[in-house]
Parts: structure tokens; C-alpha cells; sequence
């Protein structure tokens, strides 16, 4: 892999410097992942004083901080600002995971954040540093999995989804699914590990098994003829935030956001019903799955789609679900090599492996029959 940086924060920052992501201020400050809460107190108040010119005379006795998730990718700390006695100004502060940029394109992530914000979508950009950003705090609880699948969550998440997808985001329109999921296997093919276990684990990998199910079913997919919309691609539990007392609905962290297709999106989604653990037996029934396409085709009017449109539909997700085991796959397997994180990554590796290979037959067949009856 060499020490090469695929999308570099640091260069990031300084775009957001040139006016690159619209006048959001920007610092080349960075603050070490490992640190402790207290010893990174003094290198936050020294933040939000480069950051934020109204408060120069900010001291550490002016500012609390708590962990809100440490996640798999990022650290958020909840940063609280007292400005006087009655008044408290919440942020959040993301710290990038060390060497996430070899997954995760922090410039396409920054240029689309504005526009989703606008859009009602996530916290709003307040600043940039150079590992991490400072955004507004949203009030609210994280869902769970289990939650993701209650028929009025589902319902809701369907319609804002909806909404997402019609955002318009400024660059690049092409889907960048067959990109991304190259790319993963380019550096994961090719990846050596110090730890012995784990090189033996890596080596009963075959990569040319691998290479084969992306191009079979990239051909597959591509006489679907889905939908590309700007895409949200990585909808899980820890994405999704609810405000119960304002009924409101939080979609954030935009991290792997770009043009995509339609179906790989939902059928993401739907496979993170199973959580890290991969209990796919989780995975939403033909009759949920429905319930959440109807909320999506026609928010307003959900019981009047069309049989045909939720079948369309319900085979283009099944279809995309597959593509997102492979994506995911691949890349935990730069994960393990690449993050200090505590995690399985291997491990996760097999898990989604293994699931594409026993749904493949089902799902492909389905496309086939679907697309010959569509020819007919």
C-alpha cells in the first residue's frame, strides 16, 4: 500500500481555506485520536478560538466535552461552549479515524455537506481542521436496528430517503459504485499483514473469486437500468437519529455520499437491519420491503403504487443488496490493515462474503427472470 494518501484531509482543509467549500473557516490543527478527553481539552479550545473569531478569550474553564460514539470510523466528542450564565452553545467535533482516507473521499464528502444541509439533511458545516470538522449538535437519540424496522420508522425513513434522493449536488454525476468497489479491491488484493494470524486468514482469500462475482454481477446490474441519484450510501442505525418529542428524523454522516444507484442505497439499508453482528435473518421480509417501497415511490400517496413498480423495484434493490456484501467486504478488508480500531475486520470480511454467496443464486435468478419477462 506504501504511505501514499488517497483523499488526504489535510488537503481538504486547505481547499476549504481557498474558498473551495463556501467561506467555512478552516485550520490546519490537527488533534490526536488517541488522546485523552483532558488532554485534548486545551487543543479544542485552541480550535474553536482559530475557528470561531467571537470567542478570543476562550478558556478550557468555558468548555465541556463528552464522547458521543467512538463509531468504527470516526471519534465525535460533544463540545459545549458557555458563553455566559444562561447561555450554552453545543458542537460536534469529528475526528477522522486514522487512515480512513483510503475509504472514505473527504473532498467529495465536504463539497456535498451544504447542499444536503440546505436541503434539511444532517448537521450543518460550521468548520474545518485538519482531521477532522466541526458541525452544528442535533438533539437527538440514535436508532437502533431493531428500530429501523417498526412499520412507522420504516415508513418515515422511506419519505426522507426520498427526499434525499432528489438533492441536487454540484461535480461529478456519475454512479460510483463499480469505481469504489475497484478501487477497494485494488488495495485489498494486494494487502500484507504483520500479524501472522492474520496474514494466514488473508491468504485463504481468493481474490480471483472475488474479482469474477464483481464483473458477473456489474454486468448483471447494469441491464437494470436503476435510477442514479445522489446517494446516501452508508444508511445504518448509527446514521439515523430521532427527535421523539419533535417527531423529527435525522439522517447525517455523509461520509461515503456520491452519485449512485438507486437500489444499492436501499438495498444497503436494508441489509443493515442485521447489524455488525450479521444476523441476516433480520433482513426485512418481501411484505416490509414493500410497506418501505411504497413510503418511498409515493410518499404522499403510498397505497397507490403499482404492482409492477413495487416488483421492479423489490428486484432492483435484491439485486444492489449484493453489490453492497461486496463493497462492504472489501473494504474491511483495508479496515483491518489500515485502522487502529478494535474491530473484527476480517472477520466482518467472511460475514458479508459468505452472505452474498448464499443469496446470490436467489437474488440473480430473480434479475434474470424479471429482465426476460421485461423483454417479452
Amino acid at each position: 500500500m506504501g504511505a501514499v494518501n488517497i483523499w488526504n484531509a489535510m488537503e481538504v482543509a486547505e481547499g476549504a481555506s481557498n474558498g473551495q467549500t463556501s467561506g467555512i473557516p478552516s485550520s490546519h490543527l490537527t488533534i490526536d485520536h488517541s488522546l485523552s478527553i483532558p488532554e485534548m481539552k486545551p487543543r479544542l479550545v485552541e480550535l474553536c478560538k482559530v475557528l470561531f473569531k467571537k470567542w478570543p478569550n476562550l478558556d478550557a474553564s468555558h468548555l465541556s466535552v463528552e464522547t458521543v460514539s467512538g463509531g468504527i470510523t470516526n471519534l465525535l466528542l460533544k463540545v459545549s461552549i458557555r458563553e455566559d450564565s444562561s447561555k450554552t452553545v453545543d458542537l460536534m467535533v469529528r475526528l477522522y479515524g486514522p487512515n480512513t482516507e483510503y475509504v472514505i473521499n473527504r473532498e467529495r464528502e465536504l463539497q456535498a455537506i451544504p447542499y444536503l444541509s440546505a436541503a434539511g439533511f444532517g448537521a450543518k458545516l460550521l468548520g474545518v481542521f485538519g482531521n477532522g470538522m466541526v458541525q452544528s449538535f442535533i438533539h437527538a437519540c440514535t436508532l437502533t436496528p431493531s428500530d429501523m424496522r417498526k412499520p412507522k420508522l420504516a415508513a418515515e425513513i422511506a419519505k426522507q430517503l426520498h427526499k434525499f434522493h432528489q438533492v441536487e449536488i454540484p461535480g461529478c454525476k456519475e454512479p460510483q459504485l463499480w469505481h469504489d468497489i475497484f478501487k477497494f479491491f485494488q488495495k485489498a488484493s494486494t494487502l500484507e499483514f504483520d500479524d501472522s494470524e492474520k496474514q494466514r486468514k488473508f491468504k485463504t482469500i481468493s481474490f480471483e473469486e472475488v474479482h469474477n462475482e464483481v464483473n458477473e454481477l456489474k454486468e448483471l446490474t447494469s441491464h437494470l437500468n436503476a435510477p442514479v441519484v445522489y446517494a446516501h450510501n452508508d444508511l445504518l442505525s448509527g446514521n439515523l437519529m430521532l427527535n421523539e418529542e419533535e417527531g423529527k428524523l435525522y439522517f447525517i454522516d455523509f461520509e461515503y455520499g456520491s452519485y449512485n444507484y438507486r437500489g444499492f442505497d436501499i438495498g444497503n439499508h436494508f441489509n443493515e437491519y442485521a447489524g455488525y453482528e450479521c444476523d441476516y435473518s433480520l433482513y426485512p421480509t418481501k411484505d416490509e420491503q414493500y410497506h418501505f417501497f411504497r413510503h418511498y415511490l409515493e410518499p404522499e400517496r403510498p397505497y397507490e403504487v403499482s404492482e409492477k413498480d413495487l416488483e421492479a423495484l423489490y428486484v432492483e434493490t435484491s439485486t444492489y443488496m449484493l453489490t453492497s456484501h461486496l463493497y462492504w467486504a472489501l473494504w474491511a478488508l483495508i479496515q483491518a490493515k489500515m485502522s487502529p480500531i478494535e474491530f473484527d475486520y476480517l472477520g466482518y470480511f467472511f460475514l458479508r462474503f459468505n452472505e452474498y454467496k448464499s443469496q446470490k443464486e436467489r437474488c440473480c435468478s430473480l434479475a434474470k427472470a424479471y429482465l426476460l419477462g421485461s423483454k417479452k
